[in-house]
Order: C-alpha cells, then sequence, then structure tokens
C-alpha cells in the first residue's frame, strides 16, 4: 500500500525515504511561493534565469 514513491503535486514521484528539506525544495521559480515583485513573469530574477 505504501511501498510505492508518491507522486508530489506537479507528477513527479517523490523518494519517501529522501530528507525532508529534499522533498520539500521547489523544482523550479513557478513552484517558489511569495515574493512575485522578484520572481513574477516580467521580474528580474526571472529575466536573469
Amino acid at each position: 500500500m505504501f511501498d510505492d514513491p508518491a507522486p508530489d503535486a506537479g507528477g513527479a514521484v517523490v523518494d519517501t525515504g529522501a530528507p525532508l528539506a529534499v522533498r520539500m525544495r521547489p523544482r523550479g521559480l513557478d513552484e517558489v511561493v511569495g515574493q512575485t515583485h522578484l520572481l513574477g513573469p516580467r521580474a528580474p530574477l526571472r529575466r536573469l534565469v
């Protein structure tokens, strides 16, 4: 029942044995919450990356 790796919200498979920090780490800029003035569609950091 719980032996298979669980998919995360984005559909990627998450290793349940991985440390919590690895499982919670954003995998892209779209997963970063807040700071829209820096990471929004036309924001400076988004354009640099």
